[in-house]
């Protein structure tokens, strides 16, 4: 069975009745719905779903169809890094090989039914750009606003409501943050800083950590978020560990899903059964 996980980022974490309705979408949509949380700071919400790889297909695109008549990117706000209003939407396969026609057909299909520039990227991208999602977000929405733009799919200049997609097959990682009690915004952009240092120079303990500091205003904290690349080489226990030697202590969440092999060296990460993808 070719079954698939989608962990995609829409530009929505404020609108309830925006959120309902594509909560509504995504569980109608026959898949296995592993997470859905949405952020108000981050105005963002990550939702990760699995299935064989027709039934993502088709939860993807009706999700897409209820967020993308009502998402405005042009009036969206929030501390995290976007360029759309579906920012980043990753395949990971489960238990064989996604074909490789996959991820590209369904950006075709995004980019000619909503008139949206689509990025392949990391295992899906072509040699036609960065494959990175750091390099490909950079400058954000409003970056990409007014420039020529060199999609693999789609026109070659940003959506004015929906901005850009980055889309593509990638490998498991671990997605999480670590929430400081202080509304000090130096105290979380010194600690990612410090963890792309550390990370450069070679420390073992944070091989593959991509970290940012954020402040959320709502909670007057600030917070330090993660992708861990190489779940394989790196535990969250030791890369929070790390981070609170500089910053005291904090609360770890996880965002989105886990495998099970990752579940002994992130002990402090509260996980929902729900959360963990076999």
């Amino acid at each position: 069975m070719n079954r698939v996980l989608c962990v995609a980022n829409w530009s929505e974490g404020r609108n309830t009745e925006t959120l309902s309705s594509m909560g509504r979408a995504l569980r109608a949509g026959g898949c296995v719905v592993h997470f859905e949380g949405a952020d108000v700071d981050h105005n963002r919400v990550v939702t990760a779903f699995s299935g064989i790889a027709d039934e993502v297909r088709r939860t993807l695109l009706d999700v897409a169809k209820v967020a993308f008549a009502r998402i405005d990117m042009e009036k969206h706000t929030g501390v995290h890094p976007r360029v759309g209003a579906l920012d980043v939407c990753p395949f990971i396969a489960l238990d064989s090989p996604i074909n490789p026609a996959f991820a590209p057909s369904i950006g075709e299909e995004l980019a000619h039914i909503y008139d949206l520039p689509i990025f392949l990227y990391e295992h899906s991208e072509t040699g036609k750009h960065a494959a990175d999602l750091p390099s490909l977000r950079h400058g954000q929405f409003e970056g990409i606003q007014g420039r020529e733009l060199d999609p693999d799919y789609g026109p070659k200049t940003a959506n004015p409501r929906l901005g850009a997609t980055i889309l593509g097959v990638r490998d498991w990682l671990v997605a999480m943050n670590l929430n400081i009690e202080s509304s000090n915004p130096a105290t979380a952009k010194f600690a990612a800083r410090e963890v792309r240092r550390a990370r450069d120079a070679g420390e073992p303990k944070l091989n593959g950590v991509r970290a940012l500091g954020l402040i959320l205003q709502s909670r007057g904290q600030t917070q330090v978020s993660m992708n861990l690349t190489k779940p394989d080489k790196t535990s969250p226990d030791l890369v929070i560990e790390w981070i609170e030697e500089r910053t005291g202590p904090g609360v770890p969440e996880l965002i989105g899903v886990i495998r099970p092999q990752d579940l002994p060296k992130a002990r402090r990460l509260a996980v929902r059964d729900e959360q963990i993808v076999r």
